[in-house]
């Protein structure tokens, strides 16, 4: 049975941005896109401000902060440099990812219990800065333990593993992990490689509260157009599943 508490959707606009670097010009705007999210239900606007600016770029990060209505969370790797940008800009949630110039998208979890000292030192930074700090992590209990003994406010679950080979074993492993980091007092999110689709599983999972949303509605939103594709995903979610 699907929890009664409300799950919220983040709309990770990165694409926007992508389309726009394509032609090097102006347009789509991402912050015109953002306001369309919101308008259109959406709880919160993501964004990943990689270090090699391939998408969005500083200019974005400091208009959305200014404009963002509702929740605007920037995902960063764990640097000196993007620690310093959000201390200035000081977005309303940091979710730090892994980042690989290489990737074409973040392709697993941070390894918080293999770089503790780090990534504990930048969550305390930005906490200390007001910052609520979330960490990208994979469906594993020694993750999650470390998430905690970092500071961390929240957990996105990883979930590209679930969407890539749907069955059993990747559905335990989310709903284990969200179970444990519910019990040690983290905030459960889940992100990566949701579709209109494979989402519904997890929306019976009752510790996660939040999605973080991109491509799926993106790519929808090219032949629907970008609101009532938000509205789609808000009517999935609100319904359990289903369009």
């Amino acid at each position: 049975m699907i929890a009664a508490k409300k799950k919220l959707l983040c709309v990770n606009i990165d694409h926007v941005a992508t389309l726009r670097q394509a032609r090097g010009g102006v347009e789509p705007d991402p912050v015109h896109a953002a306001a369309i999210c919101e308008a259109a239900g959406a709880d919160g606007i993501t964004i990943h401000l990689r270090e090699d600016r391939r998408h969005i770029q500083d200019r974005d990060l400091r208009l959305l902060k200014q404009t963002v209505q509702t929740t605007l969370n920037l995902e960063m790797a764990v640097t000196g440099e993007m620690t310093a940008v959000a201390l200035d800009v000081k977005p309303h949630k940091v979710t730090l990812v892994p980042e690989r110039r290489q990737e074409l998208t973040t392709e697993g979890g941070l390894d918080v219990a293999g770089a503790l000292g780090p990534i504990r030192l930048a969550v305390d930074k930005l906490r200390e800065g007001g910052i609520h700090v979330s960490l990208f992590v994979d469906p594993e209990e020694h993750q999650v333990r470390a998430a905690k003994a970092a500071g961390a406010n929240a957990i996105e679950i990883h979930t590209g593993p679930w969407c890539h080979n749907p069955g059993g074993r990747e559905l335990r492993r989310i709903i284990d992990s969200a179970a444990l980091a519910q019990s040690v007092d983290l905030v459960v999110c889940a992100g990566h490689g949701l579709n209109y689709r494979n989402i519904q599983p997890l929306l019976e999972i009752e510790p996660i509260v939040e999605f973080n949303i991109g491509h799926s509605i993106i790519s929808r939103a090219v032949l629907t157009g970008l609101e009532q594709a938000v509205r789609d995903m808000k009517a999935v979610i609100a319904a359990g599943g289903g369009l």
